[in-house]
């Protein structure tokens, strides 16, 4: 008889655990493990997050559908931040205390990304972002993660090609008081400048303007060779479009916020000749063309990085789970294990910070189409093509 009850109360402890850790639930069909996702699904920003959330989706139902994880199927609780910091941080706050998830993909923008990652961390709870890329996010601290480049990264890059590829040594900007596009300015600016580069002029606007048209006056009238847009897609169209009216014919730059097929249907007959700098291309493997054609199959649009970046993440996450299980702390000592993860982006390292480890990706558009013109570094000061 002491044999059963000390049998019952081991189980009843080791039941106590696994709700402890709020992650993992009993219904009717069996077990769930709870996922949580956060971004902008309403708004200017949508199709970020739409793009990202499909992603999620599409990767939870593939895994569901091949028996799900350790015989659990995998439930998505999505929350809409509509772009906003406080909305992040009240999603996140729904997810970690109502929903009981055991870890975050995202948060998709840079801003909402520091709230949320300062509660995460706080918490612990790991989140890992398929597109937040200012350089001190993963300095929050350990449980944030992302599939991303480093702006730390692209803006060096950035700053190298203008000056060392493109021969610039004066530029102009126009860019968001948000932390994504200034963060990215300033690491631009810093590489620019180390090559001996001018920024002679530096604009700002407020997230949620309209009218651009008093700085690019200003842009125009100085002796700026080219003008940097580190913006989103939205502002960039509408900026592209006043610039055209202004009758500016300078060369534009831009950032990772250019890699949405979204610029070229709001401002397509703008965007010739911009040059930006993403997410490196990999090779096609057959893991990264069987993505494409089932997503764009499935959705009715070809994924772009975001959505990519966000597949992989949750593949990732997935593969951690099944390893060392759902409680919140296991799962982040197990990411910083992850080790040549093969992705749909490639083969995947984090360093020891969270970062992910990659090169930067520069592209043309030529009309409505990008041209992908390589992947580099930078070493030692100099710009090095890797691929």
């Amino acid at each position: 008889m002491k044999k059963i009850i000390a049998f019952a109360v081991v189980a009843l402890l080791a039941m106590s655990m696994c709700f402890a850790g709020g992650d993992k639930e009993s219904s009717a069909d069996g077990a769930v493990v709870k996922i949580g996702f956060i971004g902008p699904l309403t708004g200017d920003y949508a199709n970020y997050g739409t793009l990202c959330r499909q992603a999620v989706e599409m990767a939870i139902d593939e895994i569901n559908a091949k028996g799900g994880v350790n015989g659990a199927s995998i439930k998505l609780f999505a929350e809409d931040s509509e772009g906003d910091s406080q909305k992040a941080l009240a999603a996140m706050e729904k997810l970690s205390s109502s929903d009981k998830v055991c870890a975050i993909i995202g948060p998709v923008l840079t801003g909402e990304t520091f709230s949320v990652a300062e509660r995460a961390q706080a918490e612990g709870i790991v989140i890992i972002t398929p597109s937040a890329s200012h350089k001190d996010i993963t300095n929050v601290g350990d449980y944030i993660f992302r599939t991303t480049p480093s702006d730390g990264l692209q803006g060096e890059v950035a700053g190298k090609y203008w000056s060392q590829v493109l021969g610039y040594t004066k530029l102009a900007v126009l860019y968001a008081k948000n932390d994504y596009s200034q963060g990215l300015y300033e690491s631009m600016s810093e590489a620019f400048t180390q090559d001996g580069g001018q920024i002679v002029a530096a604009e700002t606007f407020m997230v949620g303007d309209k009218d651009f048209k008093t700085q690019l006056t200003k842009l125009k009238n100085t002796d700026a060779q080219a003008i940097y847009l580190p913006d989103y897609t939205a502002e960039m169209a509408q900026i592209l479009e006043q610039a055209a009216q202004l009758g500016i014919d300078k060369p534009f730059l831009s950032g990772d916020g250019f890699l949405s097929e979204e610029i070229y249907s709001l401002a397509g007959q703008y965007t010739d000749g911009v040059v930006y700098t993403a997410s490196a291309r990999v090779e096609e493997s057959n893991k990264n063309k069987e993505f494409k054609d089932a997503y764009t199959a499935r959705w009715g649009i070809g994924p772009d990085s975001f959505a990519t970046n966000a597949y992989d993440a949750t593949y990732i996450l997935v593969s951690v789970i099944e390893k060392v299980g759902t409680d919140r702390k296991a799962i982040k000592t197990g990411m910083e294990q992850v080790k040549d993860f093969e992705g749909v982006n490639g083969i995947i390292n984090f360093a020891p910070n969270g970062d992910l480890v990659a090169y930067q990706g520069i592209y043309e558009v030529h009309g409505t189409t990008p041209e992908y013109l390589g992947a580099f570094a930078v070493e030692d000061g100099k710009l090095v093509q890797v691929q």
